[in-house]
């Protein structure tokens, strides 16, 4: 009983911090690869699925979210020209005051005035992958359909693993 007790708190803890949904998510995204050969990057739009290559051997999957209606995810072949583990939105986020709390969320740079006495904070990309100028994979928020203003976002532990393998140059292949 005590050890059931004991799995019952730990297990959800687990979870929340890893960023992970599923177990099979959390054990996968840490297992060892023992492939060799070159990374790349396949995007199923269709699919909202991610998959990582190493040779020809598929080494990892995600669900993904990508771009939503009139903010499309960029079709074709691709390369990834930058990696940024701390990356943040230079267009989209919140505006703030000089503590740093939000004074006006959800906020396009572009089309949203800054109220006054605010500064702008991007929002947050943890492991971003450019592979298109402004686009890229990244850990973020997963509705279970396309969302995004164009970029795959990934659970956070998958972001970590794609990004951990990838390096300048990896192909991306992003398909209907």
């Amino acid at each position: 009983m005590r050890s059931f007790f004991i799995v019952s708190l730990i297990l959800p803890a687990i979870f929340c911090l890893s960023g992970c949904d599923t177990l099979t998510d959390l054990v996968t995204s840490n297992i060892p690869d023992n492939h060799t050969g070159r990374a790349s990057i396949l995007i199923e739009l269709h699919e909202q699925q991610a998959y990582l290559y190493k040779g020809r051997y598929e080494v990892a999957s995600s669900r993904i979210s990508t771009g939503r209606e009139g903010y499309d995810t960029p079709l074709g072949r691709f390369r990834v020209i930058r990696k940024d583990q701390d990356h943040r939105s230079s267009v989209y986020g919140y505006y703030a005051d000089e503590s740093d709390q939000p004074v006006k969320e959800n906020i396009d740079i572009r089309k949203d005035k800054a109220p006054p006495d605010t500064h702008f904070v991007g929002a947050s990309m943890p492991y971003f992958l450019e592979f298109y100028p402004g686009y890229g994979l990244h850990a973020g928020y997963l509705p279970g359909f396309p969302a995004s203003h164009g970029c795959v976002r990934m659970p956070y532990w998958k972001a970590r693993q794609f990004y951990s393998t990838a390096t300048l140059g990896t192909l991306v292949v992003v398909k209907r």
